[in-house]
């Protein structure tokens, strides 16, 4: 299955973290959204890949996310299955703090990782699903 996918996140404390080439990021305690696709051959099973580079059971940074993500408690991804390259849109979409340039060097958006003090994952579930006819599905990490 393919399609486009917010990954929700929640750190439990400030901290600084080095993410690639953006250099060190400060990191409000709090939530976040980060908006990509999985419109590759692998599809889905990216969403995967970053529940397991969280745990650390994969340890091979190749995305901003992959950097924040062992900080983070990740919380759920809301996937939406779709053939359109709606990331972007997504991102557009999303009305929080972003973090600048994090996530979008291969865009023009301002940034795909986006803040919130309080936990968003219902309105970023309506959102997701005002986007097409398709309901976007939750998937929840392995424990």
């Amino acid at each position: 299955m393919k399609g486009v996918y917010v990954l929700i996140m929640r750190l439990d404390r400030d901290k600084n973290i080095i993410i690639g080439k953006l250099g060190s990021i400060h990191f409000k305690k709090g939530y976040y959204a980060y908006t990509g696709s999985a419109l590759g051959t692998g599809g889905i099973k990216r969403v995967k890949r970053h529940f397991d580079v969280a745990t650390g059971e994969n340890r091979t940074r190749k995305w901003h996310i992959d950097y924040l993500m062992p900080h983070s408690e990740v919380l759920c991804a809301v996937f939406l299955s779709t053939s359109e390259a709606l990331e972007c849109t997504v991102a557009e979409s999303l009305e929080f703090e972003g973090v600048p340039g994090f996530g979008c060097s291969d865009c023009t958006c301002g940034s795909h990782l986006f803040f919130s003090q309080e936990d968003f994952r219902n309105q970023i579930i309506s959102t997701m699903n005002s986007l097409t006819e398709n309901e976007s599905i939750i998937i929840h990490p392995h424990k």
